[in-house]
């Protein structure tokens, strides 16, 4: 049996920063990165680049151009090989079609179709296997694909900017509607809509999409606009605001029956205090990874409540109201911060 080298650890390490170059591209697969080296020298490398493309395994073995080399390569793969036909076909039988003798996986996939199934097939197949390498820098990468299998639900970032001393509005009253309460600085919305090319859908609740107006696309960074969500129960919300353009795809939760229009549907749920399990299943036969949670006060504390969230994203700004709306309380733990200029993002997962 192979053991489990220091080496081992490096080379993981390059398969999972390949990994993160599919953040935001591969939903609803997971990140994936593979290494292949003989003698010590990486020889091919590849990651999962879009959903419905090749797996990171097949774009690495196509990179080493000597294929007679394989048969003397150790495979490093931050995610359980698959072993079943969906839109590729199965990574560990090409793994077992090129004779590569020594895999080393980060962690097993929890997809039923997977789990544990491609590392069976490679042993069976004569491969030595050895798991587990770097598994909690590989669970963290997938945290959402991981949620969403276990959980059966979206990887759920409660997200909010809030004053100095702890405020994330200002007392609006129906002639300060149409435009948001701006707290935190220009660096700020750039990394908020970099988080949001990240995720796969964003939602507000009713007020916020009332009193801002918010149009919650990506314009300040590269990439794609989530699938935007609101919660209009009663259809009261008036349809020249920007979240109804049709320019990207939205749900709107309603209580009524609606026609859905291009980019525009109406899905009608029961408001009777489950909303929200109701979205969050819906979400997840779409195959939603992830969402953010992006407003405002009364939604975010219903996820508070319930308790169904796993990271909060807090921007703070210099900034101070005195009074308003106050920020939403939670029990987290920091997990690191960063300085915006003026401005701070905080990070938080629940306990």
């Amino acid at each position: 049996m192979r053991q489990l080298f220091e080496v081992d650890e490096i080379f993981m390490f390059r398969a999972i920063e390949l990994a993160r170059l599919g953040m935001g591209l591969v939903s609803p697969n997971p990140m994936v990165g593979c290494v292949i080296v003989r003698n010590g020298v990486i020889i091919g490398e590849g990651y999962h680049s879009e959903f419905g493309g090749a797996h990171a395994e097949v774009n690495a073995i196509n990179r080493v151009k000597d294929k007679s080399l394989l048969a003397d390569s150790t495979i490093y793969v931050t995610l359980e090989p698959c072993a079943h036909q969906g839109k590729t076909p199965p990574c560990a039988d090409l793994i077992l079609k090129h004779k590569i003798p020594n895999v080393v996986i980060g962690t097993v996939d929890p997809f039923l179709e997977v789990a544990g199934r491609g590392i069976e097939r490679l042993r069976q197949g004569g491969c030595q296997v050895v798991e587990g390498v770097l598994e909690d820098k590989c669970l963290e990468l997938n945290r959402r694909f991981f949620t969403f299998h276990q959980k059966k639900r979206p990887f759920v970032l409660l997200k909010w900017a809030q004053t100095a001393d702890g405020f994330i509005d200002i007392d609006r009253s129906q002639e300060n509607f149409g435009q948001p309460t701006w707290i935190t600085n220009d660096l700020s919305r750039i990394a908020v809509h970099k988080m949001r090319t990240d995720e796969s859908a964003i939602l507000v609740g009713t007020n916020t999409a009332r009193k801002d107006n918010p149009s919650l696309t990506v314009r300040e960074w590269s990439g794609r606009s989530p699938l935007r969500l609101v919660i209009d129960r009663l259809g009261n919300l008036d349809r020249s605001l920007a979240l109804f353009d049709q320019s990207v795809p939205t749900v709107v939760y309603t209580t009524l029956e609606v026609p859905s229009l291009t980019n525009l549907e109406f899905k009608r749920i029961d408001f009777d205090g489950t909303e929200l399990q109701q979205i969050l299943a819906d979400l997840h036969r779409r195959g939603i990874l992830s969402l953010i949670v992006e407003g405002g006060q009364k939604l975010i504390n219903s996820f508070v409540k319930d308790v169904i969230w796993d990271e909060a994203r807090v921007f703070v700004g210099k900034n101070v109201f005195l009074e308003g709306v106050r920020a939403p309380k939670f029990d987290g733990e920091l997990i690191k911060s960063e300085e915006l200029d003026d401005s701070w993002m905080f990070l938080f997962r629940r306990r």
